[in-house]
């Protein structure tokens, strides 16, 4: 029986990341890979701190596959969830690195982005005993790029309705993962009318919205709880039950890779709503030690490579907290 508090829906991954900071990609000699993909890095940051998970996604039968699956059990988290394609390979994906340690995605390898597990997964195939349990879903929003994994993340979205579970999205939002990219905004935009809370980073709020006001997002949608805008070294703003905003800095940090710190920053204040309540959000400094303490988790998973590799538990960030 999974006891998985917090559902995260999406892909599971290789990050394949440039050995050789600061080069083009057609001069990187070597790459490493790092098991990802957002909702994973979610799943398994929120078991590291102390909240139990579950994922649910595609990989393919395959060596990659398999070794995806093995390490979200070993953290922890609830793999029930996990269909396995018969032919699709697991998605890797190639990530160039800055000197500074920002990430930018190049591609896929030789393979179109529909061709991966990932891009097939079925909406008669979710398990509805694990949305029973649940309190929470999480989902991104590059499922939505493929014709049957947006049908699975309609189904999702009814079943957190029928079994009452909060749903945050997290944008997210990847051009290379969409075969015209220009078709994200519409059904992005309607994703965002079925939830409950949004996380955005800087540019996506600009790109979607035009504006990077937290309280202007939350007030175009009746639905929407919080609205929280991360700008990477400047700091996050937020806007929670339509009132209660504020801004932070971001710790000052030396970030060495960035990739999964903005997937942290969910899982920090996922975890801090599972030990507080929704509640908790509308007291403006309770809502601030929660929104700090997502950026804690935020800032020590850019201090490392790799996503899920960097990822804290629940004491180290308390011990961060103190020190900062």
């Amino acid at each position: 029986m999974s006891n998985a508090r917090v559902l995260c829906l999406g892909e599971v991954l290789f990050d394949c990341l440039a050995d050789q900071p600061g080069r083009p990609l057609d001069a990187v000699e070597s790459w490493t890979s790092y098991p990802g993909g957002a909702p994973a890095n979610v799943a398994c940051a929120l078991v590291k701190l102390g909240t139990s998970s579950g994922f649910i996604g595609c990989v393919g039968q395959d060596e990659a596959g398999n070794s995806l699956v093995q390490l979200l059990q070993e953290i922890g988290v609830d793999t029930t969830g996990i269909g396995r394609h018969p032919k699709a390979p697991t998605r890797q994906v190639y990530v160039l690195r800055s000197l500074t340690g920002d990430r930018s995605f190049a591609g896929f390898g030789s393979l179109d982005t529909t061709e991966f597990a990932d891009a097939f997964l079925q909406a008669d195939q979710l398990p509805v005993e694990l949305f029973e349990r649940a309190e929470f879903l999480v989902l991104g929003t590059l499922e939505l790029a493929y014709p049957q994994t947006r049908q699975a993340i309609t189904k999702a979205i009814q079943l957190a309705e029928q079994y009452h579970l909060k749903i945050l999205v997290d944008v997210n939002w990847r051009p290379m993962f969409w075969p015209a990219p220009n078709a994200a905004t519409a059904p992005i935009l309607d994703l965002i009318q079925h939830v409950d809370f949004v996380k955005l980073s800087l540019e996506e709020a600009e790109w979607l919205f035009g504006t990077n006001d937290p309280k202007a997002i939350a007030d175009r949608f009746d639905s929407l709880e919080g609205v929280l805008i991360t700008d990477g070294e400047k700091g996050c703003s937020f806007c929670f039950a339509h009132e209660n905003e504020g801004r932070l800095p971001a710790f000052p940090v030396k970030a060495e890779d960035t990739t999964g710190a903005g997937d942290g920053f969910v899982a920090g204040i996922i975890h801090q709503i599972c030990l507080k309540g929704i509640k908790a959000l509308s007291d403006p400094q309770t809502a601030r030690h929660m929104v700090a303490y997502a950026s804690a988790v935020g800032a020590m998973i850019a201090m490392k490579p790799g996503a899920i590799a960097a990822q804290p538990t629940a004491e180290q960030v308390e011990e961060f907290l103190r020190s900062h």
